[in-house]
């Protein structure tokens, strides 16, 4: 197993134009559960750990829309000042020409660098996530 990560200092990307920050109100939250649970369901995880309301509201979440409709969202962890770390994405693959797994990861390099923040943590290693700009892997402790 490796780790991963982009050094947001090596990136030039933009920021989608159908992405908002999310409230954590308890409709928001409904409305995010249903996406969440739709995205297992897509995917066929046999396993998943559920989403607590607790988790919404300590993170970011930002919304990705088709049109005005609420689509897919990322859980995106704050450290510090220089370091984030995507915890969830999930889309309800209604339309896959949007490719918002691509779209939502260039965006939110593209917010959080203009915020100043340098390492978007992505968790473990996939094939898909060393095509983006400034992609890391992370190295052992000697």
């Amino acid at each position: 197993m490796q780790f991963c990560k982009i050094n947001l200092e090596k990136t030039n990307y933009k920021t989608y134009a159908n992405a908002r920050f999310i409230s954590n109100d308890l409709k928001s939250i409904a409305d995010l559960n249903i996406i969440y649970y739709n995205y297992c369901k897509h995917k066929q995880f046999k396993s998943v750990m559920p989403i607590f309301d607790i988790e919404y509201k300590e993170n970011d979440i930002i919304g990705y829309y088709d049109q005005s409709q609420l689509v897919a969202f990322s859980m995106i962890g704050v450290y510090d000042n220089e370091n984030i770390e995507n915890y969830q994405f999930a889309w309800d693959y209604v339309q896959p020409k949007l490719r918002l797994g691509i779209n939502s990861l260039k965006h939110e390099c593209a917010y959080y660098k203009s915020l100043g923040f340098k390492n978007y943590y992505l968790g473990l290693y996939d094939d898909y996530k060393a095509q983006f700009q400034g992609f890391e892997l992370l190295q052992g402790c000697d």
